[in-house]
């Protein structure tokens, strides 16, 4: 998993409540066995009609087509529990998105992704909304280190997140990558536990 640092970029505004997994990756492109070729089907159902592309959809537009940054609305990641949506929204090259809140299970299945899924008040989703409509392709930065967010225009928040998820984020570890790193430890335990499991009978 890629290490999150600082990540500065144009800010891709969704304004959309409510935004649920299948329209984040819609049903019928979960058949693969991998957690790879998902991206392109990002949004498929809002991105696509007839397989051409909607050109008033926010990723279809320019400068946003490459944007790292998602603003979007409360309960972003709501619906089904499928991991497949951070898949494809880190596939399609999303590292962080801004909401007022998430859907519980999504919020997790970000961090073991390499998303950082960051909660602002409403108040500062509505001006970063206000900012992306007035100043189309503004860019925000954020700084996992410091835990903030802040824009060229003088824009500054900081947000929460738990110490774990974060030192997890800043190694590019998931919870596997975590434990492996006292391979060395567990090797031992096991080695000494077969002997004492030999011993005993």
């Amino acid at each position: 998993m890629q290490s999150f640092t600082t990540v500065t970029g144009v800010v891709a505004p969704l304004d959309a409540v409510n935004v649920d997994t299948d329209a984040i990756i819609p049903k019928q492109f979960l058949k693969r066995i991998e957690r790879k070729g998902f991206g392109q089907f990002l949004f498929y159902d809002w991105r696509y009609e007839n397989g051409q592309e909607k050109p008033e959809f926010v990723l279809n537009k320019e400068p946003y087509r490459n944007a790292p940054i998602l603003l979007t609305r409360k309960n972003f990641g709501c619906g089904s529990s499928r991991e497949h949506a951070p898949w494809a929204l880190s596939e399609f090259g999303i590292r962080v998105i801004l909401a007022p809140s998430f859907a519980d299970i999504f919020h997790n299945n970000c961090f073991k992704n390499g998303i950082l899924p960051i909660v602002l008040p409403e108040e500062v989703i509505q001006s970063l909304f206000q900012q992306a409509e007035t100043q189309p392709g503004f860019e925000l930065s954020v700084d996992l280190a410091s835990q903030s967010v802040k824009g060229a225009n003088g824009f500054k928040a900081s947000f929460e997140i738990a110490p774990y998820r974060k030192q997890l984020l800043l190694e590019g570890l998931d919870e596997v990558g975590a434990t492996l790193k006292a391979e060395d430890r567990i090797t031992e335990f096991e080695e000494k536990h077969k002997v004492f499991y030999q011993l005993s009978f």
